[in-house]
């Protein structure tokens, strides 16, 4: 006879490997927030804490712009961390992460506006469909000089 499933709560408060990796995923979660926090303003959306391994936090950004930003902040956020939150913690290594930029790029949403010509376009290709579609292309049109004139 098979064993029932177990749920996956209980698997992560035994002993062994998962509970390990759950328990440092959420500090570095907690971590990643603090730092985050810390560093604060535009520096802070280019950064992620990586790792913590042997009293080193390890910290990724998109660009060596970023990473030479954050260096000149290494001392002050490394007495901060030590004072408030880690004191086993002896460095702080920044490190380059081309992918991070990658992430952030896919993740930004893209507020595209209709041009004067192309609403037109649509509301005279509305004009030739019939059904459903004729109708959202109308409201599509409509929508696009609504926004146009409100802006002016």
């Amino acid at each position: 006879m098979k064993k029932p499933p177990q749920d996956l709560s209980n698997l992560l408060h035994l002993s062994g490997k998962l509970p390990e990796l759950a328990e440092k995923a959420e500090l570095l979660n907690n971590l990643n927030r603090y730092v985050k926090q810390i560093i604060g303003g535009p520096a802070a959306e280019q950064l992620n804490v990586a790792n913590l391994r042997q009293g080193v936090l390890v910290i990724e950004t998109a660009s060596a712009a970023w990473a030479a930003r954050l260096n000149f902040q290494k001392p002050k956020l490394l007495r901060q961390l030590q004072a408030e939150t880690l004191p086993m913690l002896t460095a702080i290594e920044v490190k380059v992460n081309p992918g991070l930029a990658m992430i952030k790029a896919s993740s930004q949403i893209n507020h595209a506006k209709l041009s004067n010509q192309s609403a037109q376009h649509i509301a005279a290709l509305a004009e030739h469909v019939d059904g459903s579609l004729g109708e959202k292309l109308k409201r599509l049109a409509a929508l696009a000089s609504r926004n146009r004139q409100s802006k002016d």
